[in-house]
């Protein structure tokens, strides 16, 4: 019997942040997968080796965890006063599907590098030394990134001295800027309209949550309320299935409520969003890396979950959440850092801590924030072609 063989596709292997994925330009794709639908999202399953009952990927591009199981497409943007179109694309490890409801904000650190490299950017806005801006549309929910890239010699500046807890050597700093990272898509960044919900969830009991849109969708509740400190490290969540049948109940039913899905039957294929996390205020703890992050060091703890699975560090997208919230006074997230008003906050994770930026301010009755910033890094793992089997989609 005839099978058919392996084509390869251009492609590029990244880190961004503390995630990684595998990176292409729209039309180096194959036609039938340069537009959204079925033969684009087997293609990119295939890539990263999904479904994978075995939850190892070894037949595949992915890592088999929510940080590692990602694809982005690239182009020139189709949008005013923008270099480059982002398109992003969370791979599920063991169900055949493709999450587009979101953005990875990790990996929003290496779309820049990949695009002045790739050839994306008007070559009258490189400059050969110095740091170059790059304008991005991230297509899946519609808003501006803004990367600041270093540059040397005309090349993108990847190795340098900036140290991000969650990545194992130092790289360049890249500051990122997320504009306007709120979605008003329905008129507040507040879905339900209050700074803190009553949650009822089955099983669980009525929880105080912070349900917000900024940066990703993402329900915030108190450690104590479900048992925890707000130190845990991944192993304490991760290999206890009753702890993460508990969250995905927490997330499903949230979902509902910031009216992300209808019934939460639907959440399971919303993998991606909204995110779920836990807040705490701060504490000394030893970080997964071993060392001790100091209570006086940090302004709070949040543990955040992706994909079903504790996150090792920070998803980019909820760290713009977290900052976002802190920033405006009443939400759990700014009680658990000490209340008030501020325009920065930094928060221990299970890999150390990270700074996020945020400023807000009332419009008209409603919470309003222009950006929040962090730094990242962003390296080329490897470059050349992925090859996958002609058949695959």
């Amino acid at each position: 019997m005839a099978h058919a063989a392996q084509i390869k596709v251009p492609a590029t292997y990244m880190r961004g942040g503390t995630s990684k994925g595998t990176f292409f330009k729209l039309t180096d794709l194959p036609e039938a997968c340069q537009v959204p639908g079925e033969a684009r999202d087997k293609l990119l399953l295939r890539v990263v080796g999904s479904p994978d009952p075995y939850g190892a990927h070894i037949d595949g591009m992915g890592g088999a965890t929510s940080s590692t199981s990602k694809t982005v497409i690239l182009s020139k943007s189709s949008q005013p006063d923008h270099d480059v179109d982002y398109l992003f694309g969370q791979v599920g490890i063991d169900k055949a599907f493709v999450d587009w409801s979101g953005n990875c904000g990790n990996l929003s650190a290496a779309v820049g590098p990949f695009a002045i490299s790739n050839g994306l950017i008007d070559p009258a806005r490189v400059p050969r030394d110095g740091v170059c801006t790059v304008r991005i549309w991230q297509a899946n929910i519609g808003k501006t990134i803004i990367a600041h890239v270093p540059m040397t010699n005309g090349q993108v500046q990847e190795t340098g001295d900036f140290e991000l807890d969650g990545v194992t050597f130092p790289a360049a700093e890249i500051q990122v800027e997320f504009v306007d990272p709120a979605d008003d898509a329905g008129g507040s960044m507040f879905p339900t309209g209050n700074l803190v919900d009553d949650l009822e969830v089955p099983g669980v009991g009525t929880l105080k949550a912070t349900m917000i849109n900024a940066g990703i969708p993402t329900i915030f509740v108190n450690a104590d309320a479900i048992g925890y400190t707000g130190t845990e490290l991944r192993e304490a969540i991760n290999t206890d299935a009753k702890a993460l049948e508990m969250f995905e109940t927490i997330r499903a039913h949230g979902a509902v409520k910031m009216g992300l899905i209808k019934e939460v039957g639907e959440a399971a294929k919303r993998q991606h969003t909204p995110k779920v996390a836990f807040v705490a205020p701060a504490k000394t703890y030893t970080s997964s890396s071993g060392k001790t992050v100091e209570a006086g060091d940090i302004d709070l703890c949040v543990r955040a979950l992706s994909m079903g699975k504790l996150h090792h560090a920070m998803m980019g997208t909820a760290a713009v959440a977290i900052g976002t919230a802190a920033a405006i006074p009443g939400t759990l997230v700014n009680l658990a850092a000490g209340g008030g008003d501020r325009e920065a906050v930094r928060f221990g994770h299970p890999s150390g801590s990270l700074r996020v930026g945020a400023q807000a301010e009332r419009v008209d009755g409603e919470w309003v924030v222009k950006k929040a910033i962090m730094s990242r890094s962003a390296r080329v793992l490897m470059s050349g072609w992925v090859h996958v089997p002609g058949d695959a989609f």
